[in-house]
Parts: structure tokens; sequence; C-alpha cells
């Protein structure tokens, strides 16, 4: 069956009523993902990718990795001809790289608006925001535990970011909420409140079960289990360790033909070594072995080969960010990514900063600017992370959401059609005049520049008489004008009490855990 043929039969007797409901509803302008006309940026030569290789192989065959807890997933490398012993498992060379044949290069992702799809892999770039912070911060309340309010606000916010294309997960960790409980409601805030791409749950093999089944109610179990609805990060216990939390959401994931970012955690030089060479061996292993696990599971379920990536202050022991280390990890990563052809996972507003600050601002714009150059295919944590990802801010989301839009401007290249090429424009001012009345820039004004939304280019003057606003209440007051506007995209109210239907009843079934 097409996708197109699964996507009108949708759910039982929904159809009418989805296309209905999406018909009236109020839509707001997303940019499509991002599809790059520049090349990326390369660090290493063929020799290098080869030794990284090489010592990668030879990490999986000599020394292992370790699956945790997970009989079945020993007997699945015993069964594919890996040597198991105990929870070790090692890898005889070029049983990984066959295994991950059957992965696709790229895949779609499909949102409950078909017109925000995206395409993971190729040249694409796809931006989702911060991941997993259990505190939040804004201007007015300061730092303080994230609570099921802001989640909602961030996916609103998420919902209203014109150079966002995916809602993300884990946006923060609502504290207020059970933890066995609260990614249902996570779950259903993402599904009721944007409708662009999200993520499943990972913390328990039962909970990414549950986000198929709402998954289910929402697309269609028949739509889930041929098209791909979900992204969910798989992290690895580096170095080399695959514990039975993660790999079983993993298994559930696969087996669904739901997407997984398989990415090693890596902090350089606590949990992989100091050189860059050295951490790219480590991470090349450890994607190996978790993308072939994918596979072993079924055969061309969608996988994202991630690298999560910073150094370390050696004072302090806390990470650090923006880099210059992490970047040629980084781009290093990217090169190995597409020499096994896979979409790659890596970057985002990474900085160690405690406030959305000059620091905050610098290392920022150089995670960024290196996700785009890298090649990265899916960028977590693309607006909003601060003091290292421990807190989602609320200004730094809409600075960073903001700023997204020069990644887009500069992923477009050089226009070279005769138009670009203005030779008429230089004709008709010559020598002495300017452009400003001449018709090439009557025509193109409007659309020639990247123009931001958020940041003051008005004379001192201007600014000053208008309160002499910092960036930061800039950002303020962009929060709420984008709460203020937003509006819920309609959704088939049969397909919403079906959701909310589950989530009571799946709650009622256990006492509330906070721990």
């Amino acid at each position: 069956m097409t996708e197109a043929t699964a996507r009108r039969r949708g759910r039982s007797g929904g159809g009418g009523a989805a296309r209905r409901a999406e018909r009236s509803a109020v839509s707001f302008e997303t940019a499509k993902y991002i599809e790059r006309k520049i090349p990326n940026f390369e660090v290493l030569d063929e020799n290098a990718l080869s030794i990284i290789e090489a010592n990668a192989e030879q990490v999986l065959e000599e020394i292992g990795v370790s699956f945790v807890d997970n009989p079945a997933a020993l007997q699945r490398w015993r069964d594919a001809g890996a040597e198991v012993t105990g929870e070790r498992v090692r890898i005889p060379k070029g049983l990984a790289r066959e295994l991950i044949k059957t992965a696709p290069s790229e895949f779609t992702q499909h949102a409950r608006n078909p017109a925000r799809n995206v395409v993971v892999g190729g040249k694409n770039l796809v931006l989702a925001p911060v991941y997993g912070p259990p505190f939040v911060r804004d201007a007015e309340g300061g730092r303080r535990y994230a609570t099921m309010a802001d989640f909602k606000k961030f996916v609103k916010l998420g919902y209203m970011s014109k150079w966002l294309h995916h809602s993300g997960g884990t946006v923060c960790e609502p504290t207020d909420v059970p933890v066995n409980k609260r990614h249902l409601d996570m779950l259903l805030a993402h599904m009721q409140l944007s409708d662009k791409p999200f993520m499943g749950s990972v913390t328990e093999p039962s909970r990414a079960q549950d986000s198929v089944d709402m998954c289910g109610i929402l697309f269609g179990k028949e739509f889930v289990q041929e098209n791909t609805v979900m992204t969910s990060l798989i992290n690895i216990n580096s170095p080399m360790t695959f514990d039975d939390v993660m790999m079983g959401a993993l298994e559930v994931y696969a087996q669904n033909n739901q997407a997984c970012i398989i990415s090693p955690f890596i902090v350089g030089g606590a949990m992989a070594p100091v050189s860059v060479a050295g951490t790219l061996t480590q991470v090349l292993a450890e994607v190996l072995a978790g993308v072939a696990y994918s596979q072993l599971c079924r055969k061309g379920a969608p996988v994202i080969f991630g690298a999560m990536v910073t150094s370390i202050d050696m004072n302090s022991g806390a990470p650090t960010f923006g880099t210059p280390e992490a970047s040629m990890i980084t781009y290093g990563a990217g090169q190995l990514a597409r020499r096994l052809g896979l979409p790659f996972r890596s970057a985002g507003s990474f900085c160690g900063s405690k406030l959305p600050d000059a620091q905050a601002a610098y290392e920022t714009a150089n995670s960024l600017n290196m996700g785009l150059l890298s090649g990265v295919n899916f960028m977590l944590h693309s607006c909003g992370w601060l003091e290292g990802g421990l807190v989602a801010d609320f200004e730094k989301f809409v600075m960073d959401a903001d700023q997204l839009g020069t990644l887009h401007g500069l992923a477009k290249g050089v226009d070279m059609s005769e138009d670009a090429q203005a030779m008429d424009a230089i004709r008709e001012v010559g020598p002495g005049g300017h452009y400003l009345g001449c018709a090439h820039t009557q025509a193109h004004f409007k659309t020639a520049f990247w123009k931001s939304d958020m940041l003051d280019y008005k004379p001192f003057e201007t600014w000053e008489d208008e309160g002499a606003r910092d960036t930061r209440q800039l950002a303020t007051s962009r929060v709420e004008t984008l709460i203020s506007q937003y509006q819920q995209p309609a959704l088939d109210p049969e397909i919403n009490a079906a959701l909310e239907a589950f989530v009571a009843e799946k709650k009622a079934l256990t006492p509330d855990a906070f721990i």
C-alpha cells in the first residue's frame, strides 16, 4: 500500500472528520526543512578515515561492547555470529557493517499535518528544540524545576516558531507529574498543541509502547506500521555500554518501524579519550554496534547516526561547549556517517552559560554553524539549551529559534541565476550612483535579505526612546507575543477523545510514582 493510500484510509471512521478539521485549522507559517546547497566541511582525509574505521572494527572485535541485563539482545547477537561472553559482545570484523546495510539512508517522518512532514537524511537538515532539562528559566521567575505548564508553553512556542521544523520530545522534564505517567501527558501535549512531528518516550520500554499505541490512535495502526511517525533518542552509556532500558525502548521502536537516534553521549576526557581521533574511534564503534542491533530487531528500521559530543574543563570537571575540539569531532563524525550511508544527528544551541548572555551567544553560534557545515540531518537541542543542558530557557528558546533563520539563509548558497547576477542593475546605476531606487532593488528588496523577527536594528535614538531594551528583554516580549497569538491546531474530535481516554485509562492502572 502506498503512503498516499495509507494516509487516505487513516483511522477507521475518522478520516472525513480529520480532513474537515485540517481544512478549518488556523495555520502558522513554518519553513520547510533545510535542503543544503552548500558543501559540507570535511576535516579528515581518506587515510584518516580509513584508520578510524579500522580501529573501530578492532575495538568491536577485541574489546567488544556490553549489553546489560538483556538476555534477548545477547541471543540475537549469538544468532548473528557474534562472540558473547557474559554480557560482553565481541563483533567479528565486517559483521556490524554488513548488518547496517539494511538501514535506510533517508526516511520521511510524518506529521499529523502532512504539510509539515520532514525528510531526514541526504542533504537535509531538520531542526528540533532542546531535550531533557529538569529546570526551566525565564526573566521573571528565574531558575526553577519544570512543570507541565512550562512544557506546554514550550510546545506552543515551538509550534509558533517559523524556522523550527519539529516539536521535539522532552522539551523540559515536568517534575509536577508522576515519573511513571508524565510521558503520557507530554505526548498528548505534542499531539494536541502542535501539528509538527514529535519524539517518543524512551525512559522505559513500556512507555515506548505507549508512544506507539498513542500514535496508532492519532495516525491509524496500519499507517504507523508502514510509515515513520516518531523519532526517538537512544543514548549509549559511553564507553561502550548498552543498558536494558534504552535498548528495550529501541527494540520497541525498531520492531514498529519507528526511527531511533543511536547516540553516544561523549564528554571528552571522561567518557572517551581526550584526542579527536580516539573519540571518533569510540563513537564509530558504539554507533556501529547500536545501528546493527536495530537491524537485528527489524531489517530496514529507520535509524540515525548520533554524536552528542562535548569537551571537559579539566579544573572543574564541567562540560564545555562551542570548543574547537568538539567541532572537529562533529565534522569527522559527519564524514563517517556519510560513508556508512546513514542520516546524521549532532550539534545544537550548546552552551555552558547560566544565563542567555554573551557566553551563551558565542558558544551557541559556534555550535549551530558547526552543525550546518558538518552535514547534520537532525539537530536536536537547536533552541533553548542553557547551563550545559540542565535548563530550558524561554528567552533563549526564542533567541535561538530566531537565529535558526540564518541557517536557512546560509544553506541556500549563492544564487547564480541571470537575475541574481544583477548586470542590469550595475548598468543602470553606473559609477557614483546608488542602488536604492534601481529597478532590481525595487523588485527584490522585500526578500533579498534575511530579517530577524526579534533583534533591534533601529537607530540609537529610537531604541533609547523605546526603553533601551537589551536582547533578553526583546526575547521576553517575543515570548509574550507568540503565546498571545497561539491558536491550537484543529484535531479530529473522535481522535482527540480517544487519545484522552487512552491516557486516562493508562494513568488509572498504576499508582503515582515520583522516583
